[in-house]
């Protein structure tokens, strides 16, 4: 039956939900193996998933294991999820933010996935932070600071940890219908009743092209209807890396900056806001004009971050401990002019390569490296000013400088 499936999938054929509910569990059961379940993966990259595929996966997702309530005990919950990108810490950014203005939030997330890092990734740069909550405590945390990150509890669709993980090392990341089903089957499991997606789309993202994002919002609104969930749907560029830092605790530093103030005007601000305003505006019943001055005042007042640190001790996380790499490593402009390109999925690689996300499943990540953009989109510069530095616990060559940076 393994090898009917293969074939059928591999000519491009319609599965049906008793064949892929076999494969699924199958894989989960330990019956089908890694290579085999690649196989089937790598046929749907290719040959793409019918809506009906969509919907049996997102259920075979979903009824892998536990399905959270949560109303009955802390009321309406808005969550936000984000495709994925180079430097993408809004997660970090937002939750407090909107959890500061009154909307309850429940985050779970989960780790980096092909270059693009991960939100328990960058938690778990924060020593002590405890990404393993049980339900009881998102529970009682929820109700008591209005605020929970955490991971997806143990239960929590095992059938997308499984293959997120086999996804992230076999080229298989880039399928709309697997993105579509393993974050709807997140969100839908996790209790949320509202749902923002910060859909990226770019080089530096598992969706490169506006056609394909359009197709993606458009499957993740529908599974949304089934459960009766409502989606909103956000698309931002993900061509250039999303702020200064790229790497875990690089990344929760500029988050503190966003929250405290600091750092104003960017992109990075902008797309936190907008996400902020929409999450708040669906979990009030407010217009998203009202909802951004909630979304300002949060951060004036220092109430936003006075939130994270709330959320950060509450999970065992200590701030002050934060580590960096000592060593550091500068790339400098090869000649003067205007920066036109700063490459997302190329400055994605080197981080990687750094060892701020894994290349193998067993690779283990350095949450002290990272790349810090000296530079942005737009900025003159003359020959020799510095463009970034990396942070690094090794020995890096850089021979691709022209194709991160292009400057005119």
């Amino acid at each position: 039956m393994v090898l009917d499936i293969l074939n059928k999938k591999r000519n491009g054929e319609e599965l049906e939900y008793k064949e892929l509910d076999y494969f699924f569990n199958g894989y989960l059961s330990g019956d089908i193996k890694d290579y085999q379940m690649s196989s089937l993966l790598m046929a749907m990259c290719i040959n793409g998933l019918t809506d009906e595929e969509i919907f049996c996966l997102t259920k075979i997702f979903v009824d892998s294991g536990d399905v959270l309530d949560f109303s009955k005990d802390v009321g309406v919950l808005v969550d936000k999820h984000s495709t994925g990108g180079i430097g993408d810490k809004t997660t970090l950014i937002i939750a407090p933010i909107v959890a500061s203005c009154g909307v309850k939030v429940v985050k779970m997330s989960g780790k980096g996935l092909g270059y693009t890092g991960g939100t328990i990734d960058k938690l778990e740069s924060i020593p002590g932070y405890n990404v393993k909550l049980t339900e009881k405590e998102i529970i009682k945390q929820v109700k008591d600071i209005g605020v929970v990150i955490t991971s997806q509890t143990k239960n929590l669709v095992p059938m997308d940890k499984a293959i997120y993980s086999l996804r992230d090392v076999t080229g298989t990341v880039s399928s709309i219908g697997l993105i579509a089903s393993s974050i709807m089957s997140k969100k839908i499991a996790s209790g949320a009743d509202k749902i923002v997606i910060d859909l990226k789309v770019g080089d530096g993202a598992l969706i490169n092209n506006m056609e394909d994002a359009k197709k993606l919002e458009e499957m993740m609104i529908k599974i949304g209807k089934i459960y009766n969930r409502e989606v909103s749907v956000i698309i931002n560029d993900m061509n250039t890396p999303l702020g200064y830092n790229i790497g875990n605790a690089l990344e929760v530093l500029e988050a503190i900056d966003v929250l405290q103030g600091k750092e104003k005007d960017t992109h990075l601000v902008d797309v936190c806001f907008e996400l902020a305003s929409q999450m708040i505006s669906m979990g009030k019943g407010i217009s998203k004009r009202e909802a951004l001055k909630e979304v300002i005042d949060s951060i004036d007042s220092g109430r936003a971050y006075d939130k994270f640190v709330e959320l950060v001790t509450r999970q065992g996380g200590d701030l002050s401990k934060i580590k960096i790499a000592k060593k550091t490593k500068n790339i400098r402009a090869y000649k003067s002019g205007t920066i036109k390109v700063i490459d997302a999925l190329e400055i994605g690689k080197l981080s990687v390569k750094l060892g701020a996300g894994k290349e193998k499943l067993d690779d283990k990540i350095d949450y002290g490296v990272g790349i810090k953009l000296n530079k942005q989109l737009g900025d003159k510069v003359r020959k020799g000013e510095l463009l970034a530095t990396l942070y690094v616990n090794g020995d890096v060559k850089i021979n691709n400088i022209k194709e991160m940076f292009k400057i005119n």
